[in-house]
């Protein structure tokens, strides 16, 4: 069996089946996968961005996984009754001049 692809795009929940380094799982989305770096049979290195519990973006990492251990899912998991930000980038928008 082959382990599952990842891509761009993917948001993927990694906890200890993926590596031992995620001793606290977190969520990701993948920017990319570092095909290019040489690794073992099975595991890769991505570029990724470790999401919050709001689905917002955190912190920029370089992970390296073991696809079959991640857990794919739908959207990051937002708590319920989260209110996605208002104008599209996290931010209000605000008329020119006023503070």
């Amino acid at each position: 069996m082959t382990p599952p692809e990842v891509r761009s795009g993917d948001v993927l929940h990694l906890s200890r089946t993926a590596s031992v380094q995620f001793i606290r799982p977190i969520t990701v989305r993948v920017i990319r996968v570092l095909a290019d770096w040489h690794t073992y049979h099975g595991w890769v290195w991505i570029d990724a961005y470790e999401l919050d519990v709001a689905g917002d973006a955190v912190r920029r990492r370089t992970l390296f996984l073991m696809p079959a251990g991640a857990r794919r899912l739908a959207q990051p998991d937002r708590p319920a009754g989260a209110a996605l930000p208002q104008g599209g980038r996290g931010r209000r928008l605000r008329p020119v001049g006023t503070r």
